[in-house]
Parts: structure tokens; C-alpha cells; sequence
């Protein structure tokens, strides 16, 4: 039984909220799926603009793109790890089926893995 799971549940937490408003940031909910971000950039009026603006609006989404793809891996991680909390599987590797160590959580609390499995 891990002895400081309301610790590690909190940053959790803490670190899904810093995501979601970086995500917001830089995208947007895509009004499709809603599960889903995508980047965003500023409006643009095509007949004004020239060629640079144009591509360099081109260059935010493609930035922004990049950024919210690495950011929803980690809160989907997160989101994972919470629901590990909640039906009771938190701090078991998905692997081996043993404890994960607690400096390992400690350093990600969103680790699925102990650290003999921790690049498998």
C-alpha cells in the first residue's frame, strides 16, 4: 500500500490543471471531439495579408500542433494514473505486476511502470 497516495494523487492534480491551461494556450478543443486539441493561431484575413503573414500563421499552428501533441500524451498519462487511484491499481507495474518504488512515483506520479521496467 503506498503510505502517501493523497500527496501523489495532489500533484496529479496540480500537474493536470498546469496542462490543461498550457493547453489552452496554445489550442484549442476540437468541436468534433472534444477529447481531442488542436493547435491554434491568429486570424488571419486572406485577402489582406501577404504571403509572409500567411506563413508565418502557418508556422504558429504547426508549433502549437507540436506542443499540444506532447502535452496530451502526458495528461492522458495522468488522466490514467488518477483512475489507477481510484479503482486501486495505483503503484503496480503494468509489466511485472510488483510495487513501483515511491521515489520513482515521487519523481512522476504518473509512472505505470518500476523503474526495472521503466523503458520497456
Amino acid at each position: 500500500m503506498i503510505q502517501n497516495i493523497d500527496h501523489l494523487k495532489t500533484k496529479l492534480e496540480e500537474e493536470k490543471a498546469t496542462l490543461e491551461a498550457s493547453l489552452v494556450d496554445v489550442g484549442q478543443k476540437n468541436p468534433s471531439n472534444p477529447a481531442d486539441w488542436e493547435g491554434k493561431s491568429e486570424p488571419i484575413d486572406a485577402e489582406r495579408s501577404d504571403k509572409i503573414d500567411t506563413a508565418d500563421n502557418i508556422e504558429e499552428y504547426e508549433t502549437n500542433s507540436a506542443v499540444i501533441a506532447e502535452l496530451e500524451v502526458r495528461l492522458k498519462n495522468i488522466d490514467a494514473a488518477l483512475a489507477r487511484i481510484e479503482n486501486g491499481t495505483y503503484g503496480i507495474c503494468k509489466i511485472c505486476g510488483e510495487k513501483i518504488e515511491d521515489d520513482r512515483l515521487e519523481a512522476n506520479p504518473a509512472a505505470n511502470t518500476c523503474k526495472a521496467h521503466m523503458n520497456d
